[in-house]
């Protein structure tokens, strides 16, 4: 889920094709990239950006991002319902397990899953819009992210030196669980992993978030081996790094956005 790693991927990928550091911005809150180099030079850059699975139009004018071809697909906008619905629906699930498991990290995963779905829903009533208004839902997108992630970091601190481990059984569940409902999240994604930044971000979020499903089945096993809390709060500790970790990338590049935009 870290779009600010991948906003940074790209940046140095176009680096590397001879473009100067600060010639080349992607913003992680509108994933769009504001370049500039000759247009002769293009085509190079685009093979460097295509090397970290990404690809890109080009964007003279808003109007280029209202009326592009991808974001009119309803084969895509059916997909993205199908993430709101899956993300938000097992969510709430995975949350009262979370409760009834005694895990941080499962409490954690299930805000990571309903915030998925919230901000996913978030960019799919954006499709179409202006610079400035898709600048506006993203600013809105990182405040949430950060409001979950200090919301994870204040539990897991508070519960951190509570020696009671959680239940790791029905932690692997769930976290087995999950890891499946993101697998069945990507699967609708699938043909549009190569299509403009936004189609690919949401892509890639779903792929990383079954990563981090893997890395609760994971605390699992190692709480119910060392009879220990800790591998269950450390895992919690990481969600909360990238929750934060993502709303500062996502304000700053909003805010960036919206006075270019301005």
């Amino acid at each position: 889920m870290d779009c600010a790693k991948d906003a940074a991927q790209i940046e140095r990928a176009a680096q590397s094709a001879g473009v100067a550091p600060d010639a080349v911005k992607v913003s992680a809150a509108t994933h769009i990239m504001t370049l500039k180099a000759p247009e002769a030079r293009l085509p190079e850059i685009e093979k460097a950006v295509e090397t970290t699975g990404y690809g890109f139009d080009r964007i003279e004018s808003d109007e280029d991002i209202q009326q592009g071809a991808a974001h009119q697909d309803p084969a895509y906008r059916r997909a993205l319902w199908i993430v709101v619905i899956l993300n938000v629906g097992y969510g709430v699930i995975e949350m009262v397990g979370g409760f009834i498991s005694g895990s941080q990290a499962v409490k954690a995963d299930a805000l990571d899953f309903i915030g998925d779905g919230a901000i996913t829903f978030l960019g799919l009533l954006a499709i179409g819009w202006s610079l400035a208004w898709r600048a506006r839902s993203a600013l809105i997108q990182g405040i949430f992210l950060g409001l979950l992630g200090l919301g994870v970091l204040g539990t897991t601190i508070i519960r951190a030196f509570e020696p009671t481990p959680p239940d790791a059984t029905l932690m692997g569940i769930l976290g087995l669980i999950a890891l499946v409902i993101n697998v069945i999240s990507v699967l609708p994604l699938l043909k549009f992993r190569k299509g403009d930044a936004n189609m690919r971000a949401v892509w890639l979020f779903s792929r990383n978030d079954a990563i981090g499903n893997a890395a609760v089945v994971i605390a699992a096993g190692l709480v119910f081996w060392l009879g220990s809390a800790w591998p269950d709060r450390i895992v919690a500790f990481g969600i909360a790094g990238l929750f934060l970790h993502s709303s500062w990338a996502i304000i700053r590049d909003a805010r960036s956005d919206l006075k270019v935009a301005a």
